[in-house]
């Protein structure tokens, strides 16, 4: 069930604990950033999830914008989808990608968000079903891509298609 959206709250961005870097991790990657996974909500076949985005380096961090995403199977092969700005197409109803892109400036430690939201959805039975299971972003235009290998996939069906949000400064 989607959950209504919440009113809006001008906030510092958080400073967010990133959790440890896996094992032969560089403690931040190229580029002063990494990214989390966030929290998801599904509702017959309607998916929405979030991604963070952490300064991790020494220097402040400028977004302003949607990022480059592509989605990668568990073999790291490109997964065939179109990436959409909001959610039309998908859904009318509020997802939380909904917003005008504007500049969020991250000092270290501090996290910016990312709102998705497809539809798991068989329209096809002769097309196989797509699942994404790493999110390789570029942050900003020039940016270091930053993968991120997700506990939950974005399973697309064959629908094609991923709707984002613009970055936000993240809320607790």
């Amino acid at each position: 069930m989607l959950r209504p959206p919440a009113p809006t709250v001008t906030v510092s961005p958080p400073t967010v604990a990133a959790s440890p870097p896996a094992a032969g991790a560089s403690a931040c990657p190229e580029g002063g950033v990494r990214l989390l996974e966030g929290p998801g909500d599904a509702a017959m076949g309607l998916r929405v999830a979030d991604v963070q985005l952490v300064n991790c380096g020494t220097q402040p961090y400028v977004l302003e914008g949607y990022p480059e995403i592509r989605l990668l199977d568990r073999k790291r092969a490109p997964v065939e989808v179109t990436v959409v700005h909001g959610a039309d197409g998908i859904t009318s109803a509020p997802s939380g990608v909904e917003g005008v892109p504007q500049k969020v400036e991250l000092r270290p430690g501090q996290a910016a968000s990312l709102g998705m939201v497809w539809r798991n959805l068989v329209t096809d039975s002769t097309v196989p079903a797509a699942e994404g299971w790493v999110l390789d972003v570029t942050a900003r235009p020039g940016a270091p891509r930053v993968e991120l290998e997700l506990r939950h996939s974005v399973d697309l069906g064959n629908t094609g298609k991923l709707g984002i949000g613009p970055w936000k400064a993240a809320s607790r």
